[in-house]
């Protein structure tokens, strides 16, 4: 079979899939963590900042190597990565090592390996032959199949565990694992663009040299932290603060999410061309803002939910907008401005969850922070909210 830069794209799109699987299918499983092995949220949520700190160290060393090495060879590591991570992560129970112990190198494998998919695809991408005014579009699908992954992970990992039970936990990790193998088989066998020679290729120096650059980190750091604080603990509130069960708690809280947010991306995609994407991002950040007041605030579980939805919406288009500006301002940034880029974003994803998992703790304790809560919300509406 002869492979063409068709199936590149494809293969692009899937292993966006497994990256969204290396981020997302965790937190379906954190209230098993914490239920079987006594997890505190701050345990769970120093799960994803180390997961998003592994993805930002792989990120500083691939900007470093990625564009002399090629993308080939890192990018089938990366898979094999995320595959073993899963194994050790399925493993962590019968192991003869401290469950949280294990769950956190499981994890860490293959957050590196997530790190290594999260550089390199979108430059593979970008790097496909089309219409310059296409660029913005086929980033915005590309990450859309994030989302709509995110989505099938979600709705299969739920309909599992409703089957066949919460103890089967590791044989659902086992069956994922198969996602980064078929992307491993791919990604040895499609061709790439030729990429232009590292020593014509802006240096790292030069871009944070640039205002407009630095301006696009901050962006990131804010559009990870705005997409993951709510995503990573949306099934985990829709359960616990909304008192919803496990299956709805799934489907009602990361998986409307990650719709919305597909939704936004795929209409981007289709219609990039008509619309300004600067104006875009402007009004998308307004609404992301007032989405987080409606979780917090809302009187009814029904409008925080709808909340949740409007963040997912909202934030739908800064990852690869900011991606697709910057790209354009340095067509020459090569992988290294594509991973300084990932990191920034990474930091975003790391820190926001982790702070809402400490905030959240915090809370539930007598002191300052639940004083506070109970006069903005009320009593007994402290926690994740």
């Amino acid at each position: 079979m002869t492979f063409t830069y068709k199936h590149t794209r494809i293969a692009c799109n899937l292993g966006t899939v497994s990256l969204a699987l290396c981020v997302n299918l965790p937190p379906i499983l954190f209230t098993i963590f914490r239920t079987d092995y006594g997890l505190t949220y701050e345990q769970l949520g120093r799960l994803v900042l180390l997961n998003f700190a592994a993805q930002i160290i792989t990120d500083i060393i691939a900007a470093r190597f990625i564009d002399r090495i090629g993308y080939r060879r890192p990018l089938v590591f990366g898979f094999a990565c995320c595959a073993v991570g899963f194994c050790i992560l399925a493993a962590a129970p019968v192991l003869m090592f401290p469950v949280y112990s294990t769950l956190i190198t499981g994890i860490i494998i293959a957050a590196v390996g997530g790190g290594l998919l999260e550089v390199m695809i979108s430059p593979i991408s970008n790097s496909l032959p089309a219409d310059e005014e296409k660029k913005a579009s086929n980033m915005a699908l590309l990450h859309s199949f994030y989302c709509w992954g995110w989505m099938v992970i979600v709705l299969l990992s739920t309909l599992f565990l409703s089957v066949f039970g919460n103890t089967n936990w590791q044989v659902l990790t086992i069956l994922w694992i198969s996602l980064p193998l078929v992307n491993l088989f791919l990604f040895t066998r499609v061709p790439f663009a030729p990429a232009p020679h590292h020593e014509k290729l802006l240096g790292i120096k030069k871009l944070f040299s640039t205002p407009f650059f630095l301006a696009a980190i901050v962006l990131m750091i804010c559009a990870g932290a705005s997409e993951l604080a709510v995503a990573q603990w949306a099934s985990l509130f829709a359960e616990k603060s909304l008192g919803l069960s496990k299956l709805a708690g799934d489907l009602a809280g990361p998986m409307v999410f990650a719709i919305t947010m597909g939704i936004g991306r795929t209409i981007y995609g289709i219609f990039g061309e008509k619309i300004r994407l600067v104006p875009t991002l402007i009004v998308s950040t307004a609404l992301c803002v007032a989405s987080y007041f409606l979780i917090s605030l809302a009187p009814s579980p029904i409008l925080s939910l709808v909340g949740c939805a409007l963040v997912g919406f909202s934030v739908s288009l800064m990852w690869p907008g900011v991606l697709s500006l910057t790209a354009e301002k340095f067509p020459m940034g090569g992988t290294a401005m594509f991973a300084v880029l990932a990191m920034s974003g990474s930091l975003g994803c790391a820190t926001g969850p982790w702070i809402a998992g400490f905030v959240a703790d915090l809370s539930e304790n007598e002191g300052i922070v639940r004083s506070i809560g109970n006069a903005l919300l009320g009593d007994g509406y402290v926690g994740l909210k």
